[in-house]
């Protein structure tokens, strides 16, 4: 069965549309209004091979912080409605993901049980007009809707832009890895329980 995701979330704050496949082959249209951060979504669609379409208004006279959320928290939730009930998949991810002089480690399960540990940061408060601040609660509000156990850490660099793309691409492919499907589950549900939620 096709393994995609409509993705909508309209509230007074954003207004987010789009479509999510987890089969794709890293094809991807992506407007937030702020460009790094299109940027960072582009990153996880192609290393991911997830085709993805995503639009968003968002009200961005006021800050960011409502685009970065709700993006984080619309994409999350189609991750989680493409899985269904997630019987064959790999479940478990992981990726260093090396830039230059930056090497980042990101791990996840997609367990139903939403948890992040974030070490990673930054020394500068915007990458192109991005609000870095936001960047460690995008992945926390992702991991949050998606269901998953993720560990991010950062084991060096000194390169903000390469910190961040560093962290997005380890999603990426460990998102990838998790979400394959495995022929020596035979369509099972990978747990011990019958079931993967909280």
């Amino acid at each position: 069965m096709p393994r995609t995701a409509i993705i909508a979330r309209h509230t007074s704050e954003t207004r987010i549309d789009g479509r999510l496949d987890l089969d794709g082959s890293g094809q991807y249209r992506i407007h937030t209004g702020i460009g790094f951060f299109d940027h960072m979504l582009e990153q996880v669609a192609r290393h991911g091979l997830f085709d993805l379409e995503l639009t968003c208004a968002g009200d961005l006279h006021i800050d960011q912080h409502h685009t970065t959320e709700d993006v984080a928290l619309a994409l999350g939730s189609a991750v989680s409605t493409a899985l269904g009930d997630r019987s064959g998949i790999a479940r478990y991810g992981e990726a260093h993901a090396p830039m230059d002089e930056t090497l980042t480690r990101v791990v996840l399960d997609i367990s139903g049980r939403p948890h992040c540990t974030w070490k990673s940061g930054f020394t500068v408060q915007r990458l192109g007009e991005w609000d870095t601040e936001l960047i460690e609660h995008w992945f926390s509000s992702f991991a949050q809707t998606a269901g998953l156990t993720l560990h991010i850490e950062t084991l060096y660099g000194t390169n903000n832009h390469h910190i961040v793309e560093s962290c997005f691409k380890g999603l990426a492919r460990a998102l990838r890895q998790a979400v394959t499907l495995d022929p020596r589950k035979a369509g099972m549900i990978p747990s011990t329980k019958g079931s993967l939620g909280g």
